[in-house]
């Protein structure tokens, strides 16, 4: 069984941990007090670098780095992230750390709040604000969603380094082919049912999207009311939600190596926020959505009010995969047999605000 790392990020600090030939081993966590909304794991080096985007109440947000699995921690002189004094605006979440591929080599996406996306072309160590999508003439349209404006999800195509896909709550996803020059709403077929009229070209209140594993066209996209997968690339949408108890839900991750394979989590509704039915299940495809099957096995079986935020499910790229999640009750679950079965491996955690995993 492959070592494996996994950082918890929560309300009050980072958890890192590792598995070595199945056993969990955590240590004491780090960033006491803060809040740790982000973490990329970025695999391309000699050795794993961690990045996490952590929240002071007294200090404010900034980024951290790792390059001994978390034994030490740097934080740079001046702030990695920040705003440009032209836009008026001031940091106030990163909500995503995204590696880009071998492709772009030291190449790390910052998604921010208010919805912004920086790169970073030194692995992570300082950032710039990609402006063309600060500038995009419908930002003056966006609106914050329910935990605000902010930019939480980054895509980065395997075959061409410059074709990024972004989605922002609750402005929808956007997409570049020339490296952040140019930027359209790819929203085609997504609802906004909290808006009046058809669904627009943009304004949808997207909770997360993520890439099939075989096929880097289809997209799977878990939206405010709504599951949908796209085929070509994110220019058309379809919904895929049927099967599933509630397609309101925040998480949505794809299976590291299988085709047409996406855990998701169901909430009951956005006016009730706990896990759909008030059961602990992740449900799972392995047809692109046309069937859906929920995965128990060692889950708590009775009432249970644990939400999975959009960021708190995610996939190790081990083999079979691993498959983990976090929720508001502090509990961490991991599937390390594609998610068929489940362990809790930690509890009694502030809430859950983001899991990441890989193999080191």
């Amino acid at each position: 069984m492959s070592d494996v790392l996994l950082t918890v990020g929560t309300r009050k600090g980072l958890f890192v941990g590792r598995r070595r030939g199945g056993r969990w081993e955590f240590g004491d966590p780090c960033f006491n007090a803060q809040a740790v909304y982000s973490i990329g794991i970025d695999t391309r080096g000699r050795t794993p670098r961690i990045l996490v985007g952590g929240d002071s109440a007294h200090w404010g947000p900034s980024v951290f780095r790792s390059d001994d699995l978390g034994a030490t921690w740097t934080e740079p002189g001046q702030p990695a992230v920040k705003f440009p004094r032209f836009t008026g605006a001031s940091l106030e979440r990163v909500w995503q750390l995204h590696p880009a591929g071998p492709e772009a080599p030291g190449v790390v996406y910052a998604g921010t709040e208010p919805a912004a996306l920086f790169r970073s072309e030194d692995g992570g160590e300082s950032f710039g604000l990609v402006r063309p999508l600060w500038e995009h003439p419908t930002r003056p349209r966006w609106v914050p969603g329910g935990g605000g404006e902010g930019l939480h999800t980054v895509l980065t195509d395997p075959r061409d380094p410059r074709a990024v896909t972004v989605a922002v709550s609750a402005a929808g996803v956007f997409r570049t082919e020339d490296g952040g020059e140019h930027w359209r709403p790819s929203n085609k077929g997504v609802s906004a049912v909290f808006l009046p009229g058809p669904a627009p070209e943009f304004g949808q209140c997207v909770h997360k999207v993520a890439r099939d594993a075989a096929d880097p066209d289809r997209l799977y996209l878990q939206n405010h009311w709504g599951v949908f997968r796209s085929d070509d690339a994110g220019d058309t949408w379809k919904d895929i939600g049927a099967g599933l108890p509630s397609d309101f839900g925040f998480a949505a991750a794809a299976h590291p190596h299988r085709a047409d394979t996406l855990y998701v989590f169901p909430v009951n509704a956005d006016t009730d926020r706990v896990p759909a039915g008030r059961r602990c299940r992740v449900f799972r495809t392995t047809d692109a959505g046309e069937t859906w099957e929920p995965l128990t096995r060692g889950l708590p079986d009775g009432d249970h009010y644990g939400t999975v935020l959009r960021d708190a499910l995610c996939t190790d790229d081990a083999d079979p995969a691993g498959v983990y999640f976090g929720n508001r009750n502090g509990e961490v679950y991991a599937g390390t047999d594609d998610g068929d079965s489940w362990r809790q491996i930690l509890s009694h955690l502030p809430d859950v605000l983001c899991v990441r995993a890989a193999r080191v």
